[in-house]
């Protein structure tokens, strides 16, 4: 496996158009598959993992008030487990930011 495999990056996803016409008590379990889906395309991997954090923070206001904008940092990572049907997995946290306004998606070093 390749040193570039295992990247991780932060995005600033607008839910607040992917739940456009969503009925109300469905809009924070749509918000969750659409965070999947965001990092499926993203990561080309199948296996999304969500930080219970990140969870916490969609469902903060309810079932009906998820944010309209969400900073998050997505890392691709090894799966270390033997009976894995893939390498890599994507793992999706939360990112505290005053302002989503203007943010750019940025390539974050681990180190």
């Amino acid at each position: 496996m390749a040193v570039q495999d295992v990247v991780t990056r932060e995005y600033t996803i607008n839910l607040h158009k992917r739940l456009h016409g969503v009925h109300f008590h469905k809009r924070a379990p749509k918000a969750v598959k659409e965070i999947k889906k965001f990092a499926t395309l993203h990561f080309r991997t199948s296996d999304v993992r969500l930080d219970p954090k990140l969870n916490v923070e969609l469902w903060k206001r309810g079932v009906q008030g998820v944010p309209h904008r969400l900073r998050v940092r997505i890392s691709r990572k090894r799966n270390d487990e033997e009976d894995a049907k893939e390498k890599l997995f994507a793992y999706v946290e939360a990112v505290n930011v005053p302002t989503t306004k203007g943010l750019q998606t940025v390539v974050v070093d681990d180190e």
